[in-house]
């Protein structure tokens, strides 16, 4: 049994596909954070060391560049598995749906809660492959559920939709206050 290891053997591990991306990412970001330190945090001239506002950030962002560094080579010293880009692509996909919060979150103040939630959940629905009636009824009937829930019963204080102000006057301070 030999205990003298090169460099590679010793940081030669299983490779998942996409990891050198992650490891390039990593490091970068870091790096980019250690960069800002000296302008985002401040230093007391007479304090102590544990005690600077600087300290603790510094450490973290040290550590996590230094184990960033380890993970890239790791990666870089490793048997290469297909299937990276496949996998960065896995990553950006999964963008989509912070999209569409952020389309959602952007259009209740216009289409007023009620609406807004359940055009999103049936458009949802359908965008995760599910386009049967009964799948759709669900999403509809979850969706009218959570505004029940969050507006009517717990009376969370959200948006209310300029779609609402075209609603007739008996019907308009109802939907303001419960939809």
């Amino acid at each position: 049994m030999s205990r003298v290891k090169t460099l590679q053997s010793l940081f030669k591990r299983y490779r998942r596909p996409g990891d050198i991306v992650f490891a390039w990412v990593m490091l970068i970001v870091s790096v980019f954070l250690l960069s800002q330190l000296f302008d985002q945090t401040a230093y007391k001239p007479r304090g102590k060391l544990f005690a600077q506002p600087r300290f603790w950030p510094a450490v973290s962002l040290i550590g996590m560049a230094g184990f960033a560094t380890f993970h890239l080579l790791g990666s870089a010293l490793s048997d290469r598995i297909e299937g990276r880009w496949r996998e960065v692509w896995t990553w950006f996909a999964a963008l989509e749906y912070a999209g569409w919060f952020i389309a959602y979150a952007a259009l209740v103040p216009l289409g007023g809660y009620l609406p807004t939630t359940l055009v999103f959940a049936l458009l949802l629905t359908v965008r995760v492959g599910y386009r049967s009636a009964r799948m759709l009824v669900a999403a509809g009937v979850s969706a009218l559920i959570t505004v029940l829930l969050f507006k009517t019963l717990l009376r969370v204080n959200l948006p209310a939709g300029k779609i609402y102000e075209m609603l007739p006057d008996g019907l308009r301070p109802f939907m303001l206050t419960y939809f």
